[in-house]
């Protein structure tokens, strides 16, 4: 049995993100709402300003289409739908960010790349292991860490470096 995954999420006014459950695409079943794969991956993730402003924006543009639909809108209380209201297929939604990719003349990469970059430039830009880690949903620091240990060595040398200041080396 063949499957997708894609996380359902629930923006908050105070920007803050909930993500609840999974929802699951399983051919010859269809969609299935279920549990995160660990508590981890029930997490509240804080949200910019721009990002909360940008959603205020989307929801006005979802309530239009809403309109447009009329009784053939089905409201499950998403952030992103298809134009029913309803879940994206995992397929579109791969077709549409490959399109993207191509109209901005970029690099031809994996929808996941996407989570893995930002993870990338969090810890390159020396953000908390342990908050990198939350925000990923990841069980345990160790996960991050076997994931991203590329980036880590910069760190490590840079607390090297510190240390040799501390005891007045160079």
């Amino acid at each position: 049995m063949r499957q997708r995954t894609a996380r359902i999420i629930i923006a908050q006014q105070k920007g803050i993100l909930q993500v609840r459950h999974n929802l699951t695409w399983v051919y010859g079943m269809g969609y299935v709402v279920g549990e995160s794969k660990s508590k981890a991956g029930r997490r509240k993730i804080a949200l910019s300003s721009v990002v909360v402003e940008m959603l205020k924006e989307h929801r006005m543009r979802q309530e239009q289409a809403r309109m447009k639909m009329g009784k053939k809108w089905q409201e499950y209380g998403l952030i992103f739908s298809n134009v029913y209201g309803g879940y994206f297929n995992p397929g579109r939604v791969w077709y549409l960010f490959k399109k993207l990719l191509k109209q901005a003349g970029l690099p031809d990469v994996r929808f996941h790349d996407l989570r893995h970059g930002a993870a990338t430039v969090l810890l390159a830009a020396k953000m908390d292991l342990k908050a990198v880690s939350e925000l990923l949903g990841h069980s345990s620091v160790a996960i991050t860490v076997d994931i991203y240990q590329s980036v880590l060595p910069e760190q490590q040398q840079e607390i090297v470096d510190k240390m040799n200041d501390l005891y007045g080396r160079s």
